[in-house]
């Protein structure tokens, strides 16, 4: 089923029936697409686990912007730092808790390096279903027998 729609929305009978994937990509995007794609379904908790790694790596480096906004706002007030007991409590503290994103951020990375070798025995999967994608998509240059199109008619 093709559809030169940017984001095609299909009645939910048809959307149950067929996986949606996004082809207006490279052949590598598609990979990638697909990849994702086969993980999920052969092992849902390798993908669950990078979805987990994804957000938490996100949420550190907000963490980490929030402590280094912290730190500029406490030096710009100015004044004395020695002598300030609140900014050197402020200082301590991101220091910790920079050390504690720091320490994060590469027990992710490390998981990360090791999920990403389980999901490449995948990867032949991948490619050879996005090279199959584009000789099909390619037939309709040999011949219009090979055109294939869904016609929904949305009724309101």
């Amino acid at each position: 089923m093709t559809s030169k729609l940017r984001n095609p929305h299909f009645l939910p009978e048809v959307t149950t029936k067929v996986l949606v994937i996004n082809a207006a990509i490279t052949l590598k995007g598609l990979e990638d697409q697909l990849l994702g794609i086969v993980v999920a379904e052969e092992r849902p908790d390798l993908e669950e686990m990078r979805q987990r790694l994804v957000k938490e790596g996100a949420a550190c480096r907000s963490a980490l912007q929030e402590v280094e906004d912290q730190i500029l706002a406490t030096l710009s007030k100015g004044g004395n730092l020695l002598e300030d007991e609140a900014a050197i409590r402020v200082l301590d503290e991101s220091k910790v808790l920079s050390a504690e994103i720091v320490t994060k951020q590469q027990l992710a990375s490390e998981t990360s390096v090791r999920m990403e070798q389980s999901r490449q025995a995948y990867m032949p999967v991948s490619q050879h279903a996005a090279v199959l994608f584009f000789c099909l998509a390619e037939l309709i240059n040999l011949s219009p027998m090979y055109q294939c199109k869904l016609v929904v008619s949305h009724v309101m």
